[in-house]
């Protein structure tokens, strides 16, 4: 299988990869902004499986001018993709009161902008029965317990399940199937600064390890769906 997984350097994403490595039969793009936690990630891959087939691609997914040559490189790695998993995320933490328009567009370009055109860049590598798999958040869910400080990324998160609904319609005479999994907490980075006294229900790989499964198998079950993963809130 082709895969490639955004926001791969660390938390969920890099234990997504992690997994995927384990099979020799994956070939997996990691992409993330940071090229130092990137190639940390393909030593542990291929110390845990020395036949773990890994590429690192340092790209920060906001700079969209640069898509055309992203494109241009990633295929020069695969000739086509099976499963996209868009991970990558933004947090800010921010009193509704005081986010200015710098802060929103921060985590918009990430979290929204960034996933709508990159997926529409992979998209004409993908073929009949690829998948590609939203990584959204229970707290954009509509009628979900929301939390002070998280308008934005609530937002945000709310607009990649109804994006998924959409992209899941536009591509369905392609069957390419498009999902989203809405998590709840996880024990990574970005869930203790949103929640620096709570305690999350999954771990890192806990989550990977359902996600991988889901992106490997979920499309022949799910289309346009955004599917809860949590046991409680947060």
């Amino acid at each position: 299988m082709n895969i490639i997984v955004t926001g791969a350097s660390q938390g969920i994403g890099s234990e997504i990869v992690k997994i995927l490595s384990r099979s020799k039969k994956n070939h997996v793009i990691a992409i993330a902004r940071n090229e130092k936690q990137l190639q940390a990630l393909v030593e542990e891959c291929k110390k845990n499986s020395p036949e773990a087939n890994v590429i690192p691609y340092a790209f920060d997914l906001t700079q969209f001018d640069f898509y055309p040559l992203v494109i241009q490189r990633i295929e020069t790695y695969m000739p086509h993709c099976d499963i996209l998993i868009n991970n990558a995320g933004h947090l800010i933490q921010k009193s509704f009161r005081k986010i200015d328009q710098n802060s929103f567009d921060d985590v918009f370009n990430v979290n929204v902008k960034g996933l709508f055109f990159f997926t529409q860049a992979i998209v004409p590598m993908m073929g009949k029965g690829a998948h590609i798999v939203n990584i959204g958040s229970i707290g954009g869910m509509q009628g979900s317990k929301k939390f002070k400080g998280l308008s934005v990324y609530s937002a945000s998160k709310g607009a990649v399940a109804v994006l998924t609904e959409a992209l899941a319609e536009e591509l369905m005479e392609d069957e390419i199937r498009v999902n989203c999994l809405a998590l709840g907490g996880v024990e990574t980075e970005m869930f203790k600064r949103a929640f620096p006294h709570a305690e999350a229900g999954y771990t890192p790989n806990q989550m990977a390890q359902y996600i991988v499964e889901f992106a490997l198998n979920g499309w022949k079950h799910f289309n346009g769906k955004v599917l809860p993963v949590s046991l409680g809130t947060p």
